[in-house]
């Protein structure tokens, strides 16, 4: 048997509407990686706590998840991030606002905090459910990109380990890449030279990653390559929403500065409006 990419799954927990559906989807993920399961609450521990949480987790108990729970009281954000740490989690579930106005994107939401300071892979849950929905159809970005291997590989082992039927490898393609200037009939055959080089080039580079990549993971899967050209994460994120891709895949972003709040790029594209549920790769 593959050792779990995520042998340690977090999630963070409120006593809200939403917490049976969290619980439920932290524990069928862990029972399909073979993952341990942490809960962490913000907050003081109570025995009716406990009881609630265990009363939610009792079907999972009985197909032997393995589980812990973290009560620890501060700062949501510093409190999720430091459980994680101390457990060792290797991907951290999180809900998530499909999306956000101005305001909540500037200041940054628990969430979306949590995303740009985590060492651990996120998983960002737009509509958890109680009822499991499967993830089908898998979108990944292929950017070139030392991380982009690691994000496909791992795309591959949940699509085998989640039985997903589609797999899509998206190139984004800048339009600085092209770099012809459209004027007559001339430049717009160049430019659509340049485009067909670029695509061609791209799905090689993508097509040697999948190649290495474990046979076992590419077993009834459909492995599909798309070349999109357009703003980094902008474009990727409306692909993915047009498939109605159920998961989107991303490497994960450099470290955000100030300004990246104010005039977004890549990932930030996708965390102020979420297409789907993501997984962001670390």
């Amino acid at each position: 048997m593959t050792k779990s990419v995520f042998d340690t799954i977090g999630i963070g927990i409120a006593f809200s509407p939403n917490l049976k559906a969290n619980i439920h989807e932290a524990s069928r993920l862990c029972l399909f990686f073979e993952s341990n399961l942490v809960l962490i609450h913000v907050g003081e521990a109570s025995e009716e706590k406990r009881h609630q949480i265990e009363s939610i987790l009792e079907p999972f108990i009985a197909k032997n998840l393995s589980y812990e729970m973290v009560f620890k009281t501060g700062d949501p954000v510093d409190v999720i991030l430091s459980a994680s740490e101390e457990k060792k989690v290797t991907l951290l579930m999180l809900g998530a606002l499909q999306k956000e106005n101005f305001v909540q994107f500037y200041l940054g939401s628990i969430a979306r905090k949590i995303t740009r300071q985590a060492k651990c892979s996120i998983l960002l849950l737009v509509n958890p459910s109680v009822d499991r929905i499967a993830y089908q159809h898998i979108v990944v970005n292929g950017l070139n990109d030392p991380k982009t291997k690691q994000a496909i590989t791992a795309s591959f082992y949940a699509a085998s380990r989640l039985k997903s039927k589609k797999i899509t490898v998206v190139e984004e393609i800048t339009k600085a890449e092209v770099a012809v200037s459209v004027y007559d009939d001339k430049t717009l055959r160049k430019s659509a030279i340049v485009k067909e080089r670029l695509k061609m080039r791209e799905e090689s580079r993508v097509k040697s990653i999948i190649s290495n990549i474990p046979s076992e993971y590419k077993s009834n899967v459909l492995v599909k390559t798309q070349s999109i050209f357009g703003k980094r994460g902008y474009s990727i994120g409306h692909y993915a929403e047009f498939v109605r891709a159920d998961l989107l895949v991303m490497n994960a972003p450099e470290k955000t500065r100030y300004l990246d709040r104010i005039f977004p790029h890549d990932i930030e594209y996708i965390l102020s409006e979420l297409p789907t549920d993501v997984l962001i790769i670390r």
